[in-house]
C-alpha cells in the first residue's frame, strides 16, 4: 500500500472570543464588539440596529495599531450615521412617538389612573398617557405592544386564511436582528416595535411570515407569494431598510 500523496488539510485556527470595548463618538460612549475572523479579508465596522452599539470584524494578523487607525479614520463616518438616531429620550410630556407611521404628541394627563389613548384633537394626533412621569415610557411601550398584537393577529389571520395555512402561535419580542420569524411548526414571532411603522409595512411583515408557512425559504416562489399577499412588498422593504434602525433607537427605558 502506497501512502497517500494528498496534502494534509491545514487545521482552521480557532478565533479568540469577541473583545468588548467602548468607543467615544462625539462625546458619546458606545459599546464596541471586536471579532477576529481568519476568513475575513478586510476590516469592517457596523452600527448595531438602533445606533446603540458598534461591531467590528478584524482579519487575523491585524495589529492593534491598525485597528486604532481604522477607528480614528471612521470617526467622521460614525458621527454622520449616528446623527440620524435620537440621542435623548423624547418619551415625555410634549415629546413625540410614532404610532402606525403617524407622529403623536405625548400628553401626560397627570392622573395616576386611566387608559393610554391615541386620539385626534383639533386635527392633531395625540397620545394621552396617565401615571407618574417616570412611568410614561413604560406605559407607551405597553400601549405599542397591545397595538402590535391587535393588528398582527388580524393581518396574520387574513393572510393565513388566503393560503389555507394554520398558525400555531403568535409571539411578540423586542428583537434586534430581525423583524419576524416563522418556525417549522407554524409558530410566528414579531418585533412589537413594528407598531410604530406605517400600516403598509405592518401588513408586509405579517404577509412575509405567513408566506413562510408555505415556503420556508426566500426563493422566487416565496417572494411571489409574499407579493401576492401584500402587493406593496417592495415599498415596505425599502421603508424598513431606510427607517428600521430608527424604530430600534427609541429608548423605552
Amino acid at each position: 500500500m502506497f501512502p497517500s500523496l494528498r496534502k494534509p488539510r491545514k487545521a482552521l485556527k480557532t478565533p479568540p472570543p469577541p473583545e468588548r470595548r467602548e468607543m467615544d463618538v462625539n462625546g458619546k460612549r458606545l459599546p464596541l464588539t471586536i471579532r477576529r475572523d481568519f476568513r475575513a479579508t478586510r476590516l469592517t465596522l457596523r452600527i448595531e440596529p438602533g445606533g446603540r452599539a458598534l461591531r467590528m470584524t478584524v482579519p487575523g494578523g491585524i495589529a492593534e495599531r491598525e485597528i486604532r487607525d481604522f477607528l480614528d479614520r471612521h470617526q467622521g463616518w460614525l458621527m454622520t450615521k449616528l446623527a440620524r438616531f435620537r440621542t435623548t429620550n423624547e418619551l415625555m410630556d410634549g415629546g413625540y412617538v410614532m404610532i402606525r407611521g403617524v407622529s403623536h404628541r405625548i400628553e401626560a394627563t397627570g392622573r395616576l389612573r386611566g387608559l393610554t389613548e391615541a386620539l385626534i384633537i383639533d386635527d392633531e394626533a395625540v397620545l394621552r398617557v396617565g401615571g407618574m412621569e417616570e412611568s410614561i415610557p413604560r406605559r407607551i411601550c405597553d400601549f405599542l405592544k397591545k397595538e402590535a398584537r391587535l393588528e398582527l393577529e388580524r393581518l396574520v389571520a387574513v393572510h393565513a386564511g388566503r393560503i389555507g395555512k394554520r398558525v400555531k402561535s403568535l409571539t411578540l419580542r423586542d428583537t434586534r436582528s430581525r423583524w419576524g420569524s416563522c418556525s417549522a411548526d407554524g409558530a410566528l414571532s414579531f418585533s412589537w416595535r413594528i407598531a410604530m411603522a406605517p400600516p403598509g409595512v405592518i401588513d408586509y411583515l405579517a404577509a412575509h411570515e405567513v408566506a413562510h408557512l408555505k415556503e420556508m425559504n426566500h426563493s422566487p416562489a416565496f417572494w411571489a407569494l409574499c407579493e401576492q399577499l401584500c402587493p406593496t412588498t417592495a415599498d415596505a422593504k425599502r421603508w424598513l431598510k431606510r427607517n428600521g434602525s430608527l424604530l430600534h433607537a427609541v429608548d423605552f427605558g
